[in-house]
Formats: C-alpha cells, structure tokens, sequence
C-alpha cells in the first residue's frame, strides 16, 4: 500500500491539526522546533553515547535509551512544554480529563545495525479495548534527521480506529520520514515501533509522552523530578509532571495543592479542588468501561455526573 505521509508545515492552525490527527491518527510538524531540537541534541547526547544497550528484543540490543531528561536539558524542558503540542493536548485529551499530564520522557538512540522494533500501541499500557477515545498522545522529536533508512518511526496509518484484535500488514506501515527538528505525533491506538537502521549513522528521536491526568504515569515523574529539582523547571512543566492536581479530589498532598511544595513560604490551605477544576469535571465526556449493566434506578434517585464527588 502506498502512502502519502501526513505532513504539516509549523503554521497550520491548531483546529486543522487537531482534525487531521483525529483522522489519520497522525501528523507530522514539519521543523517546528529546529533551535530547540540542536539544543537538545547537544545537551543530551554526551549522556546517550554513555547509556547502556538495550537488554531485551523490545528494547533493542543496538538502541540506546535515556529518560529522565528535564534536569539534563533546558531544551528538553522547552519542548515539554511547546504550545503547538500542548494546544493538541488540550483538543485531544481534555475532553476526558480536567487535566492531562506529562506520561514519559526518553531518548531513543538508534545505532547503525538496530533492528526493526515490535510494533506495539503506547495504549496498550492501560487495560481498554480497542478502539477507544485517546489515553495518551505521544509526541517524538526529530533530534537528528529521520529516514526509511536509518530508522524512522514506522507506524500504521488509521489504526486507532482498528478492532482490538486486529494487526497491521507490512503493506499497511510506513515510515515517518522527517528532518531534524520536526515533530511526529500520534495518538495511542496507532501502531507503530523503531525502524531498522540500515544506514551508517544513528538516528536519535526524543519521545515526549502525554495521558489523561486521571492515569498512572509511565515514568515515574515525581521520583525523576523531586521538589528539589522540579523547583527550577518552568512552572507549566512542574504542573505537567505531576505538582498539581489531576483533577477534582485528585492528586493532593497533605490534603492541599501539591503545587504547594515549590512554592517558597507557602501555607497549608486545605484545598483539595478549585472552582476551574470543578468546572472542567463537568465538560468532561464520561466513558463507559467494561459490560456491567447497571440496576434499575428510581427516578427520584438518579444523580448528576460528579455529584459524589467528594463524599
């Protein structure tokens, strides 16, 4: 099957975006953050030459691995936080959510030799069905040039959409080709996984992950990134990782704000919601999860969306 890549240039609106991801469950962003991305490379890369080889198939006996970023790299921080990506966050995963949150961060270092990875869902994390509305949006930066030959992201066109059961054809993959600086996102019923690099040159991609604020991280961000450290991030990232509430009721520390902790002469205010956070519960769309039917419910007993909230 052949495929014309879907490729967008850094000015296309969000709205526009957000639609051709919904659809094809791709985009490609062509150099939306070339500076950034050098930066990047050059801040992490002395640290990825010294990372171990991968140990298992999946992780690649010729790949090599960083995660754990944000106080390596400014740059990476930057990325983190790039308002193209979060205004696709917020069109993509607040529907289900009153806030989404930083899932993963990691470098993927693919030397020459480096087969082909499994291609996998990142959804596959969390036990839904497939398919289903998006529980992440990963997001991959080019950190060097990506091609067919040196190990671009293969991935598998409209396979959000696919039945749970259902595997791609090698007709039915392509390769995310881009060129340093660009950035590939994708949703997490897409398949997809590492290429094979045949090339006589590494391909780096650094992996940004993003999920429903209500979910357990991938990376363990608050491990990573201790108050001590997450103190000198910007403070849209601190609240991405994790110094923050996932919503309503969610997230809390010492019953208050975890925001709470990074900031210098703060006093315990007891609040485990806020009036934006309640409000963004109520625009939420709430999803069905397995096949319990419920019990009849007496008219005069049925209840609003969130009404326990708190009980």
């Amino acid at each position: 099957m052949a495929f014309s890549l879907n490729v967008c240039p850094p000015d296309t609106p969000a709205e526009d975006l957000a639609r051709s991801l919904d659809q094809q469950g791709y985009v490609i962003i062509e150099e939306l953050a070339v500076d950034l991305a050098d930066q990047a490379r050059d801040e992490l890369l002395p640290l990825v030459e010294a990372a171990p080889l991968g140990n298992t198939n999946f992780l690649g006996a010729r790949t090599k691995r960083l995660g754990n970023l944000f106080h390596h790299s400014k740059a990476a921080q930057q990325l983190a936080i790039h308002p193209t990506v979060l205004a696709l966050c917020d069109r993509l995963l607040l529907p289900h959510c009153a806030r989404y949150q930083l899932n993963f961060s990691g470098v993927m270092h693919l030397l020459p030799g480096a087969e082909s990875q499994q291609i996998h869902r990142d959804g596959w994390l969390y036990p839904f069905r497939h398919p289903h509305p998006p529980t992440i949006l990963p997001a991959m930066w080019a950190l060097s040039d990506f091609t067919e030959a040196n190990g671009g992201t293969q991935i598998a066109p409209g396979s959000q959409r696919w039945a749970h059961g259902r595997f791609p054809t090698e007709d039915e993959v392509t390769s995310a080709v881009m060129p340093a600086g660009s950035v590939l996102l994708y949703t997490g019923g897409v398949f997809h996984g590492g290429g094979e690099n045949s090339a006589d040159v590494a391909r780096t991609g650094m992996a940004l992950q993003y999920s429903l604020g209500w979910l357990r991280q991938e990376e363990n961000q608050y491990l990573a990134n201790p108050p001590e450290l997450a103190k000198t991030y910007p403070d849209r990232l601190q609240r991405l990782i994790g110094y923050d509430f996932g919503g309503p009721y969610l997230g809390f520390v010492h019953g208050d704000d975890p925001h709470r902790l990074l900031e210098e002469g703060a006093e315990n205010q007891d609040l485990r919601t806020t009036d934006a956070l309640d409000a963004a519960a109520r625009d939420m769309e709430w999803l069905n999860w397995g096949n319990e039917e419920p019990d009849p419910t007496p008219s005069d007993r049925r209840l609003r969306d969130g009404e326990h909230l708190g009980s």
